[in-house]
Protein backbone atom coordinates (compact mmCIF):
# COMPACT_ATOMS: atom_id res chain seq x y z
CA UNK A 1 0.00 0.00 0.00
CA UNK A 2 1.34 3.33 -1.21
CA UNK A 3 1.69 6.12 1.41
CA UNK A 4 3.28 9.62 1.25
CA UNK A 5 3.18 11.30 4.91
CA UNK A 6 3.72 14.99 4.96
CA UNK A 7 5.01 16.50 7.97
CA UNK A 8 6.70 19.80 8.97
CA UNK A 9 3.57 22.89 8.21
CA UNK A 10 2.54 25.37 10.50
CA UNK A 11 2.40 28.69 11.12
CA UNK A 12 5.29 31.01 10.72
CA UNK A 13 5.89 34.45 10.29
CA UNK A 14 6.63 36.61 7.18
CA UNK A 15 11.00 35.98 6.42
CA UNK A 16 10.71 32.90 8.59
CA UNK A 17 11.34 29.40 7.58
CA UNK A 18 9.98 26.22 7.44
CA UNK A 19 11.27 22.89 6.15
CA UNK A 20 8.47 20.21 5.16
CA UNK A 21 8.83 16.02 5.08
CA UNK A 22 7.40 13.47 2.64
CA UNK A 23 7.60 10.08 4.17
CA UNK A 24 6.97 7.27 1.40
CA UNK A 25 6.56 3.80 1.42
CA UNK A 26 4.51 1.42 -0.26
CA UNK A 27 6.78 1.48 -3.82
CA UNK A 28 10.24 1.71 -4.85
CA UNK A 29 10.78 5.42 -3.94
CA UNK A 30 14.77 5.45 -5.77
CA UNK A 31 13.17 4.81 -8.97
CA UNK A 32 10.61 7.75 -9.23
CA UNK A 33 10.60 11.72 -9.51
CA UNK A 34 9.01 13.43 -6.55
CA UNK A 35 7.24 16.54 -6.71
CA UNK A 36 5.61 19.48 -4.07
CA UNK A 37 2.49 20.74 -5.15
CA UNK A 38 0.06 23.49 -3.26
CA UNK A 39 -2.97 24.55 -3.58
CA UNK A 40 -5.34 27.49 -2.16
CA UNK A 41 -9.04 27.52 -1.76
CA UNK A 42 -10.80 27.93 -4.79
CA UNK A 43 -7.22 28.26 -6.64
CA UNK A 44 -6.18 25.22 -8.71
CA UNK A 45 -3.30 22.94 -7.09
CA UNK A 46 0.22 24.53 -8.43
CA UNK A 47 3.75 22.77 -8.79
CA UNK A 48 6.18 24.39 -6.64
CA UNK A 49 9.25 21.58 -7.13
CA UNK A 50 10.41 18.62 -8.77
CA UNK A 51 13.54 16.59 -8.26
CA UNK A 52 14.23 13.26 -10.54
CA UNK A 53 14.64 10.05 -8.98
CA UNK A 54 18.31 10.13 -7.86
CA UNK A 55 18.37 13.89 -6.84
CA UNK A 56 20.73 16.25 -9.01
CA UNK A 57 17.84 17.69 -10.96
CA UNK A 58 15.33 19.80 -9.41
CA UNK A 59 12.69 22.90 -11.28
CA UNK A 60 11.21 25.31 -9.45
CA UNK A 61 8.12 27.18 -9.65
CA UNK A 62 9.35 31.05 -10.78
CA UNK A 63 7.42 31.87 -7.68
CA UNK A 64 9.83 30.09 -5.66
CA UNK A 65 12.46 30.31 -6.90
CA UNK A 66 15.92 31.12 -5.21
CA UNK A 67 13.80 30.47 -1.78
CA UNK A 68 12.85 27.07 -1.60
CA UNK A 69 14.89 23.95 -2.33
CA UNK A 70 13.46 20.34 -2.45
CA UNK A 71 15.92 17.18 -1.99
CA UNK A 72 15.26 13.44 -1.16
CA UNK A 73 16.87 11.00 0.60
CA UNK A 74 16.40 8.06 -1.00
CA UNK A 75 17.75 5.48 2.04
CA UNK A 76 15.25 6.89 3.91
CA UNK A 77 12.28 7.04 1.57
CA UNK A 78 11.92 11.07 2.26
CA UNK A 79 11.12 13.75 0.38
CA UNK A 80 12.05 16.93 1.50
CA UNK A 81 10.66 21.13 0.98
CA UNK A 82 13.04 23.65 2.62
CA UNK A 83 11.14 26.94 2.50
CA UNK A 84 12.71 30.12 3.40
CA UNK A 85 11.62 33.66 3.33
CA UNK A 86 8.18 32.60 3.01
CA UNK A 87 5.53 35.09 2.03
CA UNK A 88 2.24 35.41 2.64
CA UNK A 89 1.42 34.40 -0.73
CA UNK A 90 3.01 31.25 0.14
CA UNK A 91 0.05 30.19 2.75
CA UNK A 92 -1.38 26.94 1.14
CA UNK A 93 -1.95 23.68 1.91
CA UNK A 94 1.33 21.74 0.78
CA UNK A 95 1.08 18.37 -0.79
CA UNK A 96 3.63 15.65 -1.67
CA UNK A 97 3.78 13.64 -4.92
CA UNK A 98 5.12 10.47 -7.17
CA UNK A 99 5.44 9.77 -10.39
CA UNK A 100 4.46 6.09 -8.87
CA UNK A 101 0.47 5.73 -10.35
CA UNK A 102 -0.11 9.71 -9.46
CA UNK A 103 -0.32 8.94 -5.60
CA UNK A 104 -0.45 12.21 -3.65
CA UNK A 105 -0.23 12.81 0.06
CA UNK A 106 -3.03 14.16 2.27
CA UNK A 107 -1.58 17.65 2.72
CA UNK A 108 0.13 19.67 5.30
CA UNK A 109 -0.64 23.56 5.99
CA UNK A 110 1.83 26.39 6.31
CA UNK A 111 0.35 29.93 7.42
CA UNK A 112 2.46 32.99 6.76
CA UNK A 113 1.23 35.37 9.23
CA UNK A 114 1.98 37.97 11.37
Amino acid sequence: QVQLVESGGGLVQPGGSLRLSCAASGFTFVSYRMSWFRQVPGKQRELVATINDRGYRSDYADSVKGRFTISRDNAKNTLYLQMNSLKPEDTAVYYCYTDYRGYWGQGTQVTVSS
